[in-house]
């Protein structure tokens, strides 16, 4: 990972979009900054896409697309994007499942979880559960104290033993079933919205985050960067992004904000 300002300037100046993940990489320790708010509207108003792309859950993500200066948002690491249309006065959902699988999926989820908690001490329902819609999550220290590794690493074995993908966030493991990630949504929403065809594109967006389930988007992103606090997960993070703020959380994304509008 290189510092933030080894970017190269015709690169910076090229960024046309910024992704990015939610939870300590906007927020510093569970709170959303008036920094990193400002820094998303800085963004927004310079004509730049903002994107959050979040293991939050549905009921956060339809506030989010109404409510903050972004032009949609992909939550549950995937299941979903949600888009506001200010000119119909509408918000714009579209999930990789239909209703009625995922509410199969959710009578699953729901024993899998119960049987995850009881196995694992110290372990909790995360407590936006009741909002979510296609996936269940495990607080590991977001409402509890935090959880050892190998208590997590158990969290992830008895998902995936399961049959579903599993991922780890800074706060929580996210199980589901199937094979969606937060890539191929954001994918599917830059081409159905916005008429982006990001592999050819890819070099003209950012995506910052912090935490292993952005993996994906790391190595997806050539100019991918990471909010300081991303050194505490390196190793178990298989593709690191290229680039790395000085600062931690949303002061980090701030500083991301600063340096493209430079």
């Amino acid at each position: 990972m290189q510092p933030l300002e080894s970017m190269p300037d015709a690169t910076r100046r090229a960024i046309r979009g910024v992704l990015t993940d939610i939870d300590e990489t906007l927020s510093t320790h569970g709170r959303l900054t008036a920094e990193a708010y400002e820094a998303m509207q800085r963004l927004h108003s310079a004509g730049k896409l903002v994107i959050p792309i979040t293991g939050r859950p549905a009921g956060w993500c339809d506030h989010i697309a109404r409510m903050w200066p972004v032009d949609a948002v992909v939550g549950e690491n995937g299941a979903f994007y949600m888009r506001y249309d200010s000119t119909a006065h509408k918000l714009v959902r579209r999930f990789v499942d239909d209703e009625a699988t995922r509410r199969r999926h959710r009578d699953k989820l729901t024993a899998i979880a119960d049987r995850i908690v009881a196995s694992v001490p110290g372990s909790a329902l995360a407590s936006d559960q009741r909002y979510r819609e296609a996936d269940v999550a495990i607080d590991f220290c977001e409402d509890v104290p935090r959880l050892e590794r190998p208590a997590i690493d158990r969290i992830v074995a008895m998902m995936e033993a399961e049959g579903m993908t599993a991922k780890v966030s800074s706060i929580h493991v996210n199980g589901w079933f199937g094979t969606y990630s937060k890539l191929t949504m954001t994918k599917r929403l830059l081409s159905e919205v916005f008429a982006i065809d990001i592999d050819a594109d890819r070099e003209t967006f950012v995506f910052a985050g912090d935490s292993p389930n952005d993996a994906p988007m790391f190595a997806y992103f050539p100019n991918a960067v990471g909010v300081a606090n991303v050194r505490q997960f390196a190793d178990r993070i298989p593709a690191l992004p290229a680039y790395v703020t000085q600062a931690e959380s949303g002061a980090g994304f701030a500083e991301l904000a600063s340096f493209l509008l430079a």
